[in-house]
């Protein structure tokens, strides 16, 4: 069986304009998937401090929950950004630099909610179990989304031997 690769590059009788739309739609639907995550997160962890066992949070642990929402603030900062670009620059004839951006603030949200995930686990397991076993547990998590996120497509792009499209100049 064969597989077919989508690529950047434009397809068959695909303007310019229409492969900027077509990559834009990409992105939204990526970002549409990771946004209901980062908010159920995001939401549970808001209303933490309003449980009666926060009083009983260490430091430590208090640390982590302002860590773990900040991080998840910022995944929504930047999953959401660039639907408020297309907002502003709706009919300036720059949907390639939109979408240029769309994909830096992408990856910029997803290493933020990575980073959000782990450490919202971090605090849950350093509330149910000693500390070394929590840190351990968070780490090999965070081995886990590397891996799955970064390094695996990665090699996949090495092993196909496909090579990032070129940047856009102006």
């Amino acid at each position: 069986m064969t597989e077919q690769l989508e690529t950047d590059e434009v397809r068959p009788g695909e303007t310019e304009a229409q492969r900027a739309d077509r990559n834009f739609n990409d992105i939204l639907q990526e970002l549409r998937v990771t946004q209901t995550g980062v908010q159920i997160l995001f939401g549970f962890l808001l209303t933490m401090p309003l449980q009666a066992r926060f009083d009983k949070l260490d430091d430590y642990e208090k640390a982590l929950l302002v860590i773990a929402v900040l991080l998840l603030a910022a995944a929504t900062a930047c999953i959401i950004a660039p639907v408020a670009w297309h907002r502003v620059l709706f009919r300036h004839k720059l949907k390639p630099e939109i979408v240029d951006a769309g994909n830096v603030f992408a990856k910029a949200g997803l290493t933020a909610l990575g980073l959000g995930i782990v450490t919202s686990i971090l605090l849950m397991l350093d509330l149910v179990v000693n500390r070394t076993v929590a840190v351990t547990l968070a780490a090999a998590l965070a081995v886990l989304l590397a891996s799955l996120w970064v390094v695996a497509p990665l090699r996949r792009r090495q092993v196909l031997k496909v090579e990032p499209p070129a940047r856009r100049t102006r």
